[in-house]
């Protein structure tokens, strides 16, 4: 057991605290072990009456897995560490989604990636003035994974496929409104998609990633524009990759079989060179200046992107 997150029961709840501020609670292998290990402990407690999910520090719950530790045991050790990280994250996901006692997570800040699996799926999902939520993996050549994709392909209209799409990140309101959250504390700022779902849903229909790129190109709408040019930004690969498995989720009865395709899928696009590029730019390097590869839309190969589908058929 180390100190990156602490557990205690008092008052008939079981307290989870992920620990590592300074990383905003980054999430590491060995912290996720610990977490699904207690809380399998916790179902037969009778001490245990609920769970409360909270993070160390002011700056929010988790901003997401540790994918700079990631990288390097993926350089190490190739897809065995890449088998086992997915399984046990994907495992404690599955866990809260389906626990038979209430789980009700803070997500306050920053609440993204990994910390979306931990938190999205629970019983009650708390947001304030300062959450942000967001799936952002295809800024690092991932996709929207951790089972989120069960919510977001749920939500009104097309606002789901844009945020997996871009990876952009929502205020309280908004994360009530899609379904990512169920009630905010206090005031909060009012939702911005709303204003913005008659482009989002003209531009998001179907299933052609260059298809949407090209219609938000053209659309009238400004900020329609300004996200094509967020989208040109994003791995192009992960971009296809995300819009399959966004349609595919929305056709997929639970969580758990949303996150039985995300290992399916999770494996193969981490070993692929662009997710190693991806956090070079956004989190080694941090020149925010990725070599994608492919490096447009146009050059994606629609059948290797359904071959990463291939053991899902």
């Amino acid at each position: 057991m180390s100190d990156e997150v602490l557990f205690e029961v008092a008052g008939g709840v079981g307290r989870v605290t992920l620990n590592r501020p300074r990383q905003i609670n980054a999430l590491t292998q060995a912290m996720l072990a610990e977490i699904g290990d207690r809380l399998a402990d916790w179902v037969d407690d009778d001490a245990v009456e609920w769970v409360h999910l909270t993070g160390a520090g002011e700056r929010g719950l988790c901003s997401g897995a540790d994918v700079r530790t990631l990288r390097a045991e993926l350089a190490e050790r190739g897809e065995a560490a890449a088998e086992v990280f997915f399984t046990i994250e994907y495992a404690v996901d599955a866990l809260i989604a389906n626990y038979p006692k209430s789980v009700r997570a803070d997500m306050f800040g920053i609440t993204m990636g990994g910390g979306m699996g931990l938190s999205a799926h629970c019983s009650e999902r708390m947001v304030r003035a300062d959450s942000r939520l967001a799936m952002p993996e295809t800024i690092i050549g991932l996709f929207p994974d951790v089972g989120v994709l069960y919510e977001l392909s749920r939500a009104p209209g097309e606002l789901g496929t844009h945020l997996a799409l871009t990876g952009g990140s929502v205020g309280a309101a908004d994360a009530v409104l899609l379904g990512l959250a169920d009630h905010a504390a206090g005031d909060v700022p009012p939702a911005v998609l709303p204003g913005q779902r008659d482009w989002i849903d003209a531009c998001y229909a179907g299933d052609d990633p260059l298809a949407i790129v090209r219609r938000l190109e053209e659309h009238p709408d400004a900020e329609a524009r300004e996200t094509a040019a967020v989208l040109r930004q994003r791995c192009p690969f992960a971009v296809a990759v995300t819009l399959a498995a966004i349609r595919r989720a929305a056709t997929l009865p639970s969580v758990a079989a949303v996150l039985a395709q995300d290992h399916a899928l999770a494996v193969p696009m981490v070993l692929r060179p662009d997710f190693s590029e991806g956090v070079r730019a956004q989190v080694v390097d941090k020149d925010r200046n990725p070599a994608w590869n492919p490096a447009r839309l146009e050059d994606v190969d629609p059948a290797e992107v359904e071959a990463v589908f291939a053991q899902l058929v």
